[in-house]
């Protein structure tokens, strides 16, 4: 099958070597996998820092979203058969989607939402995962609170999607960051209530639109630009959530507020085999009836055109800019 890897790690994006085209073999689906033939993938952060931070002594599949079609199952399959439509985000420890072909355990894979294409799919399923974790599963938000969240950074990936979770399925207000007019817009789009400069003062912002804290915050980006101010801007007894990796994070000072603190990682579930592993799949489930419904909407951002290491390495320039906005994808080879 056709790849796309990489086999040293920490070169610059504009090395050919960086991202290479390759032909390896298909994989064979062990007893919960399911063999997806990849219609179209979509590029995230994760994908550039492993590319660059993770050595590797043979040539790695990454990428983390996909769509297509079943052509095997294994033995141990039940939520799917061959023919299916799906779209999955996958497991960070396995080959990723880079590829003609992909494996991915059933519990973690969703049927594709009838109303979208492939290339729209492929934008949701690392995202989604992310934010509806962050929101109900680490935050513990329940739909019927009249309360605060702010989102810091709602106008990438994950927070495109975490705002459109909160705005539409809870009764939060959604309060979004955002420094250019066009991401202002965007999330305003996605269902944000208000919106502020996070390249100011959070206090400042919260104050131009009446309000001295909130109860939430998911922290979806330089968290350790902001801690300082996210501490300010929580009330007492709040929640915070984030998903970024800085550098240290002291939590001495959540202590004289009794703020809770709240990692989220996507792929814990996977890597540890949960026994709730199978929740990846629920949640894939809900998010497609919320898109076939109208309630939620695609993120596509950029279409990169086919798949191969030279639109890859173009996508992960732009990620690696951090002024992307929505999801990358791709499609066909």
């Amino acid at each position: 099958m056709k790849a796309i890897v990489y086999s040293q790690n920490g070169l610059p994006i504009n090395d050919p070597q960086s991202l290479y085209d390759t032909t390896l073999p298909t994989p064979q689906p062990g007893a919960h996998d399911l063999l997806v033939k990849i219609a179209a993938i979509a590029v995230n952060p994760v994908d550039t820092k492993v590319r660059n931070g993770a050595p590797t002594t043979q040539p790695r599949i990454v990428g983390w979203d996909a769509t297509g079609t079943v052509e095997a199952v294994g033995e141990s399959v039940t939520l799917f058969k061959p023919g299916d439509e799906v779209f999955y985000a996958g497991a960070i420890d396995r080959p990723g989607c880079y590829a003609e072909y992909g494996l991915v355990d059933e519990r973690i894979a969703g049927h594709k939402p009838a109303s979208l294409s492939y290339a729209d799919a492929a934008a949701l399923p690392l995202t989604s995962l992310t934010a509806w974790e962050l929101l109900f599963d680490r935050l513990e938000v329940k739909e019927d609170e009249n309360e605060t969240l702010l989102i810091i950074g709602a106008g990438g990936g994950v927070g495109s999607i975490l705002t459109q979770l909160a705005s539409k399925l809870t009764r939060l207000r959604v309060i979004a960051t955002a420094s250019r007019p066009e991401t202002a817009d965007w999330v305003r789009e996605l269902g944000a209530h208000d919106v502020i400069d996070h390249s100011k003062p959070l206090t400042e912002g919260l104050r131009e639109i009446g309000l001295s804290g909130v109860r939430y915050v998911a922290s979806l980006t330089h968290t350790d630009t902001h801690y300082q101010q996210i501490v300010e801007v929580l009330a007492p007894q709040g929640r915070l959530a984030l998903i970024d990796d800085p550098e240290t994070l002291d939590a001495m000072p959540l202590k004289r507020k009794a703020i809770s603190l709240h990692w989220e990682l996507m792929f814990t579930r996977s890597l540890f085999q949960t026994p709730d592993l199978v929740r990846q799949h629920e949640i894939l489930e809900n998010v497609r009836r919320l898109i076939d419904d109208g309630t939620l909407r695609t993120t596509r951002g950029d279409h990169y055109g086919t798949i191969n290491a030279e639109n890859l390495r173009r996508a992960h320039a732009l990620i690696e800019s951090h002024r992307a906005r929505g999801k990358i994808v791709l499609e066909g080879f």
